[in-house]
């Protein structure tokens, strides 16, 4: 379970030891095993509902059977009525009575069929009540991505559907799903005309039917089924709210799957009360909040250590992490290239540029690589329209990413800036190893001067999730893409706390990704890097 894991990492001398995040894992701990109490409540209930389906299905094809011979016998008497009147037509010019609407009865009878099953054999049986899930939320370096990591690596084999998602990936499978589901209900011939079997419910806490579609398709292993069949855990890294849209998508989504008995762990750098301090969308999302505080239990973190720099201060030099920009550190990179390719290319591989294929239809150009490694220049990576789903396709193709020359970062290239603290998110996010050479050492890239230093690091960052990875596509037209938001705009909606956020945790991870740590750490979470090549 969780604790045991953290404590086993505290044993080993991975992690030192921390009383707050201690009881955290020992709340996590509690809350798996209410899940496995759940996964077993949700069989036994599984096996109910499937009866009261079946006897309900067997009912309904009984009556639909002896409203067809009803139908049919009415079909009788209308066409001996017609006949009848076109006789009558042919001696006065009266015409025949204008018919009812053909199907417009349909709804009526369907209604009223399913009264008469709910009489008859009840309303669906309710779900057993599922646990309360955990919102951590902390400041930078202070445990929460690892302790809800413990967490999803402790339910496998507990939970039957269950996920982890990264708040850039999430969005991004958002937009791509809802421009697959979108042109899949435009292209439908005449939606609705086929009579679905179930009950009539309103659907008034329903944000959008497009959402309620992508929410239950997103536990990849439950889209085939009409219920979750057993207990059901996302664990959700980094929630925030940085647009109207982000705003009305987590409700919609989060609120639907709440609904169907969803377990939430998800950590933020706020309260999920202060997700929404710029009231964006703020009728639907205040909605969402209540329901949130319904289904988890905030927990703060928030114990003023960065532990990724007190384990980096442990082992007193950064390993792959050479600054500044000079010939020695030029040659000391060379040296770690050449080490990491020579092994590849005795077994026959060659250093080649290659395409990786990126959502939306792009490809990544790849200057240098060679099974699973590769090499640009901070211009390469920083200097284009790139933005998430670029760098996560890099991040899941690689295991290995060199980088050359970064820059001090200032308002003069705040366009490349952004796009930086992207990519070392997706790098850190899919345990990469970073080997790089830069100007300054972590905690003064992001300090320079030149026209100003960079003070909205976060906007930058969400807005190039816009300009890159066409998430504010126009799903009607293929191929629209609407305006970036203005900058200034975006200023206006972030505070001055969420910007130093992302400058310091950009760093941080910068000085973890050097330790020996960030491997092993992961490594005994059951997140070690699986197998990447070209």
């Amino acid at each position: 379970g969780p604790r045991a894991r953290y404590e086993e990492m505290v044993a080993l001398g991975i992690l030192k030891h921390d009383e707050q995040q201690h009881r955290v894992a020992s709340m996590l701990e509690l809350l798996l095993e209410n899940l496995k109490i759940h996964q077993k409540n949700m069989e036994l209930y599984n096996i109910e509902l499937q009866s009261w389906k079946r006897t309900r299905h067997e009912l309904r094809e009984q009556m639909l059977e002896e409203e067809a011979e009803a139908e049919e016998a009415r079909k009788n008497v209308q066409a001996k009525r017609n006949w009848r009147e076109s006789i009558a037509k042919m001696f006065t010019r009266q015409g025949t009575l204008r018919q009812v609407e053909p199907g417009a009865g349909k709804m009526v009878a369907r209604i009223k069929r399913e009264k008469n099953l709910d009489n008859l054999i009840g309303r669906r049986p309710l779900p057993p009540e599922s646990p309360k899930g955990i919102y951590l939320h902390g400041n930078v370096g202070c445990g929460k991505t690892l302790l809800m990591d413990l967490l999803f690596n402790s339910s496998e084999g507990v939970v039957k559907y269950r996920r982890r998602m990264h708040f850039h990936a999430a969005m991004l499978e958002v937009h791509d799903r809802m421009q697959k589901i979108w042109k899949e209900w435009r292209s439908s011939e005449k939606p609705g005309d086929e009579e679905e079997e179930g009950e009539l419910e309103p659907r008034t806490d329903s944000v959008s039917p497009i959402f309620d579609a992508i929410a239950d398709e997103l536990l990849k292993n439950a889209s085939d089924e009409d219920e979750f069949e057993g207990a059901s855990l996302l664990c959700f890294d980094e929630v925030q709210v940085v647009d109207p849209f982000t705003a009305v998508a987590l409700a919609g989504i989060f609120g639907r799957l709440l609904n169907r008995g969803l377990v939430l762990v998800a950590t933020s750098n706020r309260p999920f009360t202060d997700l929404n301090k710029d009231g964006l969308q703020k009728e639907v999302f205040l909605k969402f909040l209540e329901r949130l505080e319904k289904h988890v239990c905030p927990v703060s973190v928030d114990n003023k250590v960065d532990y990724r720099r007190v384990i980096a201060d442990s082992y007193n030099k950064q390993k792959h992490y050479f600054w500044p920009l000079n010939s020695q550190t030029d040659e000391k990179l060379r040296v770690e290239w050449k080490n990491a390719i020579s092994s590849l290319e005795k077994n026959g591989l060659t250093v080649s540029s290659s395409r990786v294929p990126v959502m939306f239809g792009r490809a990544l150009e790849i200057p240098e690589s060679c099974d699973g490694v590769a090499k640009f220049t901070f211009e390469q990576l920083c200097d284009y329209p790139l933005g998430a789903a670029d760098y996560m396709a890099l991040a899941q193709r690689y295991h290995t990413v060199f980088i050359t020359n970064i820059p001090v970062m200032s308002m003069k290239i705040r366009d490349k800036a952004r796009r930086f603290i992207t990519l070392v998110d997706e790098l850190y996010n899919h345990q990469c190893q970073l080997i790089c050479t830069a100007a300054a050492p972590p905690d003064e890239l992001f300090l320079g001067t030149d026209e100003g230093p960079l003070i909205d690091l976060e906007g930058l960052q969400f807005e190039t999730e816009a300009e890159g990875t066409r998430l504010r596509r126009n799903v009607l037209v293929s191929g629209n893409v609407a305006p970036v938001t203005d900058h200034s705009k975006v200023q206006l909606l972030l505070s001055g706390y969420e910007e130093m956020f992302a400058f310091r945790r950009a760093a941080s991870r910068l000085i973890e990704m050097q330790t020996p740590a960030y491997t092993l750490e992961r490594s005994l979470m059951g997140l070690s890097q699986t197998s990447k090549g070209t």
